[in-house]
């Protein structure tokens, strides 16, 4: 859908030219049937407004001529003659005007809210994605500080190291999500690649290897071409992904990760055997902020990885997806060869 709406915004006059087409080559085979005038009127008056939906003003206006030029050609006497003697020809093609004009002012008023409203639920999702992401590991941070510095000389070494240990773990959580804030801030402005020919498998394993964890599995299937990318960001998007996949699916089950060389490229799966992705959840998860939690309270995350991954990974030219699964998630990443322009 965002890509027939950029279409649109790209060739306003050739949507116009396409609708205007199709509504005039439909009055033209109802006419011949049974269509009186005024429903020709009609036809030509809604393909106007429906080109002046994008808010496009110029291309509305565009629309409304050439439907005026239209209804004055094909449907009014005398037949195929641009000749506007009568009262009446001028005033439709004034409608058709003041129709185009009207409604792309209105068709832009409403985009300017909509994009006003979404601003707002953006910030309402920003401020409880926050409260609530940063709270824990600072709580735990500070309850662990806290109590070391209360018992000081009276806790035995384990403890110390256990209570370090605690701390550290929440310091890197916060560090994570404070890097996929700022990642989620730099997508919504444009990211710029500055990369390099590589092989994808050694940034793999080097995520894996950052997670220090039995339970990921690496496959390999043929020999993976080099591609073009920055490692640093692709490290970040697997880390991801594969950081979601442990975190909902079941303690010691497998999370696996395969990476399969295909002629136009490379496809990495991440799948885990957690209790997997609604239906109606599949179209939402990469959306910035979007959470099964529900308030600050519940199951889900922050709505913040999973956006900042897709956004990597689109950086790069490439493709991220849930597939169907009869058992677990699998998100499938695939990144094509070449450089990205």
């Amino acid at each position: 859908m965002q890509d027939i709406h950029a279409l649109i915004k790209k060739f306003p006059y050739v949507f116009a030219l396409l609708v205007v087409g199709i509504a005039g080559l439909v009055s033209y085979v109802l006419d011949a049937w049974f269509l009186p005038t005024q429903g020709t009127l009609l036809l030509l008056q809604l393909a106007v407004v429906i080109t002046a939906l994008p808010g496009h003003k110029q291309g509305a206006i565009f629309a409304g001529f050439l439907s005026g030029i239209t209804f004055n050609y094909f449907f009014t006497t005398p037949r195929f003659s641009l000749h506007m003697s009568h009262v009446d020809d001028i005033v439709n093609l004034l409608i058709f005007l003041i129709v185009a004009v009207i409604t792309s002012y209105l068709a832009a008023f409403y985009k300017s809210q909509r994009e006003a409203l979404e601003i707002a639920e953006l910030r309402a999702s920003i401020l409880m994605s926050v409260s609530h992401d940063l709270r824990t590991p600072l709580s735990t941070i500070i309850g662990t500080l806290s109590t070391m510095q209360e018992y000081e000389g009276r806790l035995s070494k384990s403890q110390n190291e256990e209570l370090l240990q605690g701390a550290l773990e929440e310091s890197h959580r916060l560090h994570h999500y404070i890097e996929n804030l700022l990642q989620a801030t730099k997508l919504q402005h444009g990211i710029k690649l500055n990369g390099s020919i590589q092989n994808i498998l050694p940034i793999i394993n080097t995520v894996v290897n950052r997670f220090n964890s039995e339970r990921i599995r690496v496959i390999q299937r043929g020999e993976s071409p080099p591609i073009y990318a920055s490692a640093y960001l692709l490290e970040q998007a697997i880390y991801n992904v594969i950081d979601n996949a442990l975190k909902y699916s079941p303690a010691g089950s497998p999370v696996t990760v395969i990476s399969t060389a295909e002629e136009r490229g490379i496809v990495i799966d991440i799948h885990d055997e957690g209790s997997g992705i609604s239906t109606k959840h599949k179209e939402m998860i990469f959306d910035l902020f979007y959470s099964t939690r529900k308030g600050d309270a519940g199951e889900g995350g922050s709505g913040v990885g999973l956006t900042v991954a897709k956004g990597i990974v689109e950086a790069h030219n490439g493709v991220i997806s849930v597939l169907p699964a009869t058992k677990g998630c699998t998100i499938r990443i695939n990144l094509p060869l070449g450089k990205v322009s």
